[in-house]
């Protein structure tokens, strides 16, 4: 089925990692002084096209950075992210907390999965919900363009997802970073903007 013909009941916006330890100033983040404004935008620009999805009949579906805790309540972290990010604390990005959900801004999400690395498909259950939902194509934004979106679209290209990356949806911790990586993502979906797809979900 081409990209064109899948109704909009059909399609599903995946958020990603856009939560408040990431973006909010009390979050992990922003505690760190950790941020970019290219991301500090992307929630306010993604609203209508979240609050348009709803209303036709579509999913919004929030994919959430997860550090696991373990015992006493320490948190897993990879050795990579550990030596990225020092800053990362007991508390961040825990399951339940406030700094785990989604930003107020984009809720509520029809959908929310756990992530626990760059790709929301890895050891999760989101290919399992979209099946169980009848989603077969899906719009990406969030964060980092780089990492969790460029994984993530990478996984859903293998999955045979219609997948299409919202180019101004989307950000980096520079704008270079997220040009760079939204070139090395056309051969394996399209490129659109918010208001491309806001006026194709108009028109079907």
């Amino acid at each position: 089925m081409s990209e064109a013909a899948i109704p909009v009941g059909h399609t599903a916006l995946v958020v990603v990692d856009l939560q408040n330890d990431f973006l909010h100033a009390d979050g992990a983040y922003g505690r760190a002084g950790q941020g970019a404004p290219e991301i500090a935008a992307l929630p306010e620009r993604l609203k209508p096209l979240t609050d348009l999805l709803r209303a036709k009949g579509g999913y919004v579906v929030s994919t959430q950075f997860t550090l696991v805790p373990a015992k006493g309540g320490e948190p897993l972290i990879s050795p990579h992210l550990k030596q990225l990010r020092p800053f990362l604390r007991k508390g961040d990005f825990l399951p339940g907390a406030w700094g785990h959900q989604l930003v107020d801004v984009l809720q509520p999400a029809d959908l929310s999965v756990e992530k626990i690395a760059y790709s929301a498909f890895y050891m999760t259950r989101l290919e399992w919900v979209l099946r169980k939902c009848g989603i077969e194509r899906l719009l990406v934004c969030g964060i980092v363009t780089n990492g969790g979106v460029a994984s993530t679209v990478r996984d859903a290209h293998v999955r045979d997802f219609e997948t299409t990356v919202l180019e101004d949806g989307c950000a980096a911790f520079s704008p270079a970073v997220h040009a760079t990586a939204i070139d090395a993502l056309r051969p394996v979906c399209r490129i659109a903007s918010i208001s491309e797809v806001m006026r194709e979900i108009e028109a079907a």
